[in-house]
């Protein structure tokens, strides 16, 4: 689903590098400023240092002089208000109106906003005096993020970044990068053959009475199975019970 980022009236220049960079980690790319406060704001200084690296997103970014030509080809527009409005759309949390906008659940359950649009845009008013109300009345939702009541003023990047990253959750995501890779889990035979090897070290330090065990390796197999044991855990386990039966050769 083609996704649109628009500022308007935008006055601090490391508002629009932090943007940038919101964008980029969540893996979108269309920025478009309205009549910002700087005409060279997408290269000044301190707009790029603010970007940390997000200068393909910059040097994609178009600045326009109109809302209407921000909104050119976007179907679905997303406002973002702190406070609702008495008039206009309505006023809904991100996540529930993405979940309306992308679940096929939500939609079987008579919960969508229509059907799925061809793109969505999410308008972000000024700093200091956020979106105008003429601005508000012409999106399809105003999107309100849950903040504190009493302390509930973002930073224009950082309600981006939330903003960024609840869509992007709600289209799929990304998959979480693993530094290694996951550990291969232990099958019943080696779980079977660490238990034989517990059972028999647990008998040589007295722990377990092999003439009235009662349930004490059953209820070790149960434990180790809902540990779901990898095999290099397994390997460590066999090193316990070959330390405990060392230690019970030497104390003999």
């Amino acid at each position: 689903m083609k996704t649109r980022f628009i500022l308007i009236n935008t006055s601090h220049a490391g508002n629009v590098g932090g943007t940038a960079r919101a964008m980029k980690v969540m893996g979108f790319t269309d920025l478009v400023l309205v009549a910002p406060r700087w005409a060279n704001v997408l290269n000044r200084e301190e707009t790029k240092q603010r970007s940390s690296g997000a200068l393909d997103v910059l040097k994609n970014a178009r600045v326009v002089e109109t809302v209407e030509e921000a909104l050119d080809g976007m179907t679905h527009l997303c406002a973002t208000a702190m406070t609702p409005r008495d008039f206009g759309p309505p006023t809904v949390t991100p996540r529930a109106h993405f979940a309306a906008l992308t679940s096929p659940a939500a939609q079987e359950a008579g919960h969508s906003v229509g059907e799925r649009p061809e793109s969505v845009a999410f308008l972000f008013g000024s700093e200091r005096f956020g979106m105008q109300n003429e601005d508000v009345y012409r999106c399809h939702a105003c999107l309100s993020i849950p903040t504190d009541p009493n302390f509930g003023s973002l930073n224009l990047a950082a309600a981006v970044q939330l903003i960024a990253y609840d869509w992007r959750e709600a289209l799929g995501g990304f998959a979480v990068q693993s530094a290694t890779p996951p550990a291969r889990q232990a099958d019943a035979a080696e779980v079977a053959g660490m238990l034989k090897h517990w059972e028999q070290a647990l008998a040589e330090i007295g722990f377990l009475d092999p003439q009235a065990p009662k349930k004490l390796m059953p209820r070790l197999n149960q434990l180790f199975n809902r540990a779901q044991l990898s095999g290099e855990e397994i390997h460590i386990l066999r090193g316990v019970a070959k330390a405990m039966s060392q230690a019970a050769g030497k104390q003999t």
